[in-house]
């Protein structure tokens, strides 16, 4: 698309393109350039961008573009239907599609459903019907199963995060939303990372779609300085408070493996003087929303979280991301550190290695194409031992382990013989 594109060039109508002004979009995103006016044409869409490239008005404002010429009926018949992996990400979406849709003339009732909290308001909104509905499948199905909402006159269905819905088990009752829309439908799929099921799930569901990958050009790819740090695993939480100090950072995002270490990892920074929340998946969701928003009003500096976080969660002016314990899906790196850098800003992401996680980091090179440099920070020197990078076939594959000293070697050393451990 030409570099001097604007949203009023755009096929869109006045109201859409004052509301995108006044968040200050100055200027169509490219995967937004690409898609706007091929769902507006009728294609079925398959998208890979990175976080925080604009995948949601990409959809939405076309979307509400044809609901202007959509005869109003009562009660409303769902026209849209938008699946997610997380009730963040739906609540969040929910709130850009209202804030795209406050000029048009003719308001739009989006409903927003999710797991986790009572079925009951969510069935008396769906009263009278509603427009567009963002959901998770399962809520989803819990109201079809209450007769509370029908899917059979939906045009057309925007998967968002579609890797991560196949990744958290949704498969099953991805494949049961299927079978309740008409055949003849538009279907837009939307991820940062395209790995082989999605790509089967495309295949099966798209037809002779208009395929975007923005993720590769220089103009999407976020400014985000990728860090590794060696260091033994019980000394993380003192390297985390360094780093956060030395680099005054307002606010740090920091990825754990469990929810026990959300809350672990959170009580170790407030005894320090830092002020941190954990955020995981069996926090109440007025936990977890009260958590988000302390955040993003720099309530909190830390905040301590799951793979939860990972996907869709905005999070503006956000400087640094750091992996305390690495993503198990080397695909989930992508989706982690793009909560920083986003929008145009510039952002740091660091990891922590140790010997026992170091071949893991290699796969994450290896499936990103990438090689980093491994830093030590003085103070900090890890006393464990990790299998050297070497090119050999274990290497290439990512298949060294790393190594503790063995008691062989230890002895070696004490009786000053120069072979120590690799």
């Amino acid at each position: 698309m030409g570099a001097h594109m604007t949203f009023a060039s755009l096929p869109l109508s006045p109201q859409l393109v004052r509301a995108v002004e006044e968040r200050n979009y100055t200027a169509p995103t490219a995967i937004q350039s690409a898609v706007i006016p091929g769902v507006l044409n009728g294609r079925d869409v398959w998208a890979c961008a990175h976080t925080g490239s604009g995948k949601t008005a990409a959809f939405a404002l076309p979307l509400l573009h044809r609901h202007l010429a959509t005869q109003r009926e009562t009660p409303r018949r769902i026209r849209s239907l938008i699946l997610v992996p997380t009730r963040e990400l739906a609540a969040q979406i929910g709130a850009s599609i209202e804030s795209y849709a406050r000029y048009l003339p003719d308001a739009v009732k989006v409903a927003v459903v999710f797991g986790g909290v009572s079925i009951n308001p969510q069935m008396m909104a769906l009263r009278g019907g509603a427009d567009m509905v963002v959901a998770t499948p399962g809520r989803l199905l819990d109201l079809v199963e209450h007769n509370a909402l029908s899917l059979q006159s939906v045009t057309t269905l925007v998967l968002d995060e579609a890797d991560r819905l196949l990744d958290l088990g949704f498969t099953v009752e991805l494949a049961q939303v299927l079978s309740l829309l008409p055949e003849r439908r538009q279907n837009l799929l939307f991820s940062a990372t395209f790995p082989p099921a999605v790509n089967e799930l495309a295949e099966k569901l798209l037809h002779d779609p208009l395929r975007v990958d923005v993720a590769s050009t220089a103009e999407s790819v976020p400014d985000i300085t990728q860090r590794v740090i060696q260091v033994d695993p019980p000394r993380r939480t003192q390297l985390l408070l360094r780093l956060i100090r030395e680099h005054g950072w307002a606010r740090v995002l920091v990825f754990v493996a469990t929810k026990y270490s959300t809350e672990h990892v959170a009580e170790k920074l407030r005894r320090a003087g830092i002020k941190a929340a954990a955020l995981h998946g069996e926090l109440s969701q007025g936990t977890r929303a009260q958590a988000l928003a302390d955040f993003k009003a720099q309530r909190l500096q830390v905040l301590v979280a799951t793979d939860l976080a990972a996907r869709g969660i905005d999070i503006t002016h956000l400087p640094a991301v750091v992996n305390y314990d690495l993503p198990r899906s080397t695909d989930d790196y992508v989706h982690r550190i793009g909560r920083t850098g986003r929008a145009g800003q510039s952002g740091v992401a660091v990891s922590f290695v140790s010997a026992s996680t170091e071949p893991h980091f290699r796969l994450i090179e290896k499936r990103h194409r990438m090689t980093l440099v491994r830093e030590i920070v003085q103070g900090f020197e890890p006393m464990e031992a990790a299998a050297p990078i070497a090119s050999s076939p274990g290497a290439a594959t990512g298949g060294i382990k790393g190594k503790r000293k063995s008691k062989k070697d230890k002895q070696r050393e004490r009786g000053g013989s120069s072979q120590g451990s690799p």
